[in-house]
């Protein structure tokens, strides 16, 4: 039997204070929205600052959640193998930050349901279809716990322990491909969450940084300059189009040689400027995107952070074809909120 989390009070007080200001935000919101509907620019100004103000108490939601937890999150890579940034991502996600209704009530972290195979407590609560049969349990570790046990135990997801630990994009489409949510957009959404609240930070798995060797006075570079240990990396495929992760050490002529390309072909299918940086956990395509999205990804809601570039990058579209499918001129960016056609 696990021990129980103990709860920092702090935390968890916070947490409900952020959802008290965002419910009274939106109240408020819907209030101002009718009275200053005659004058639009006013209107305009007051939406702005609002989505603003929303999205930075997500992020402090978010923020609490994560220093609440990624220390169990490590706990479970290093006895299940599981990357502590999905952990915390599908927690993040599943839950609401942990202040969902859903969660509150059953502290089930991760969605999960019943299934044929579950004895404990249970809880009903409407998914796919109404009043779905879910899983119950004492304390979130408890969760956290039966969350490794599920995918452990499962065939179906048994081929992504053989990925590599910090390799959080292909567990996210892992998870997607075996199931694990019928939303289309899943994945992206697990990789969106990492990577705007550098959850990658906390996978411990055996990662070794590229090292560089000098052959003379650490003070002066010889003549034979550095020698490079070579990086292999995975391939992987959104939206048909191959890229890999970029790792420490890594820059575009080190990939493009790996890929018998040039510097100049990665940057083109990047869409950069071959004086741009290249830092670690960025997706790098080997190949050109493409002109639309998936089948099953016909829009996208901006979220907090997000620009058009990065979007494109998540869904292997070119910028210039989301411009284009959303007739926006190319000298404007995009805002919270805003749905934009992908295909």
């Amino acid at each position: 039997m696990v021990n129980p989390i103990f709860y920092d009070f702090q935390v968890t007080g916070f947490l409900y204070l952020s959802m008290f200001i965002t419910s009274m935000i939106a109240e408020l919101t819907t209030k101002l929205t009718k009275m200053l509907s005659t004058n639009k620019h006013i209107l305009y100004i007051f939406i702005f600052f609002t989505q603003l103000s929303i999205a930075q108490n997500r992020n402090q939601v978010y923020q609490a959640y994560i220093n609440q937890y990624y220390k169990l999150a490590i706990r479970q890579q290093k006895e299940h193998n599981i990357p502590a940034s999905i952990v915390l991502a599908q927690g993040l996600l599943e839950s609401g930050a942990g202040i969902s209704d859903f969660a509150r009530q059953s502290n089930n972290h991760f969605g999960i349901k019943c299934n044929n195979d579950w004895i404990g407590a249970t809880i009903y609560h409407d998914d796919d279809k109404k009043g779905e049969c879910f899983r119950k349990y004492e304390n979130v570790l408890d969760s956290y716990e039966d969350h490794a046990l599920f995918l452990k135990n499962r065939q179906r997801y048994a081929f992504l322990f053989y990925l590599a630990p910090y390799d959080y994009e292909g567990w996210a489409h892992g998870l997607k491909k075996a199931g694990y949510a019928t939303d289309p957009t899943y994945a992206f959404k697990l990789i969106s969450i990492i990577e705007d609240f550098n959850l990658h930070r906390f996978d411990v798995g055996e990662f070794a940084p590229v090292t560089s060797i000098q052959k003379n006075n650490a003070s002066t570079q010889s003549s034979m300059g550095f020698i490079h240990a070579r990086n292999t990396h995975s391939v992987f495929r959104v939206n048909g189009v191959k890229f890999i992760t970029s790792s420490w050490g890594d820059t575009y002529a080190s990939i493009a040689e790996e890929f018998n390309l040039t510097p100049g072909k990665i940057c083109e299918f990047n869409e950069l400027d071959e004086k741009s940086d290249l830092q670690a956990g960025m997706r790098v395509y080997i190949e050109q995107k493409k002109t639309k999205a998936p089948r099953e990804c016909e829009t996208h809601v901006v979220e907090d952070g997000e620009s058009m570039y990065s979007i494109s990058q998540d869904y292997g579209i070119k910028v210039e074809s989301i411009y284009q499918l959303n007739k926006i001129p190319f000298t404007d960016g995009v805002s919270y909120g805003q749905m934009l056609k992908l295909r």
